[in-house]
């Protein structure tokens, strides 16, 4: 059974409303934990974006991973991590809501809302953004494959 879990943040971890949605090849606790993973891991990539965690990003990123930025700009792993390492993008904080995990087996789909205040080549780009990110599980751990941000108003 597929789970949804909804909540806000700041990220009270497991402080989430479970509804029920239709079948997977997991059992349900399977899938609880797999989504209490999912949250976890989220939360951590949201602290290794501001910290700039080059180790996090080499860690939890396939490398196959490809982002779309909201102009559409895709970026590779090796970008991502580069751009981690020279500073090129700084967050100075990003507040999530609105989060939904689904779960699929060994993947897992995020969508949520993130508010953030940063600078990329010192250009700003603060403001609320809606974004998708796409989990799957590989040799018993999670891996981000796809992450994509549009700019809201």
């Amino acid at each position: 059974m597929i789970r949804v879990i909804v909540f806000a943040v700041p990220l009270l971890m497991f402080s989430v409303l479970l509804q029920g949605a239709s079948k997977t090849t997991m059992h349900p606790e399977q899938s609880d934990d797999a989504i209490r993973a999912i949250l976890q891991l989220e939360e951590e990539s949201k602290q290794a974006a501001i910290r700039r965690d080059v180790a996090f990003a080499e860690k939890t990123l396939a490398d196959n991973y490809v982002a779309i930025g909201p102009l559409g700009t895709v970026t590779s792993k090796e970008a991502t991590i580069a751009a981690r390492k020279n500073s090129q993008v700084r967050y100075d904080s990003i507040e999530l809501s609105e989060v939904v995990v689904r779960v699929f087996g060994t993947t897992a789909v995020v969508t949520g809302r993130a508010d953030v205040k940063g600078k990329d080549l010192g250009e700003d780009f603060s403001g609320p953004y809606r974004f998708t990110r796409v989990w799957i599980k590989r040799n018993g751990q999670w891996q981000a494959v796809s992450y994509q941000a549009t700019v809201t108003h």
